[in-house]
């Protein structure tokens, strides 16, 4: 049974920094895109940033130059370092994985339980 399991989530003051990791375990045979959305009560979803297997990135336009996605394929991680944190990136952090397990013949879209990330003014 897949799992992504995330870790890194706290309170941080305005110009600070966290770095959120989310481990993706449970019969893998491949990833394809991992990343992190984020979500504010009562608001839409956001799309923060995705790295391809090969490394490839996307960013939102709110966080590019202050975010940076990374993976370790070995270990099937993500991770997102976030500098220069501002009180608008509260949100709870989703981390989603595209999995390709042994038992099956087509990737499917698997999703952390999210992780809190308060940044005070």
């Amino acid at each position: 049974q897949v799992q992504l399991v995330e870790s890194g989530g706290g309170l941080v003051q305005a110009g600070g920094s966290l770095t959120l990791s989310c481990a993706a375990t449970g019969g893998i045979f491949s990833i394809n895109a991992m990343g992190w959305y984020r979500q504010v009560l009562g608001m839409q979803r956001e799309l923060v940033a995705s790295i391809m297997q090969d490394g490839d990135t996307t960013y939102a336009a709110s966080v590019k130059g202050r975010f940076t996605i990374s993976r370790d394929n070995d270990k099937n991680t993500v991770y997102l370092q976030m500098n220069s944190l501002k009180p608008e990136d509260t949100a709870v952090y989703e981390c989603y994985a595209e999995i390709l397990k042994y038992s099956d013949y087509a990737y499917g879209d698997y999703w952390g339980q999210g992780t809190q990330v308060t940044v005070s003014s």
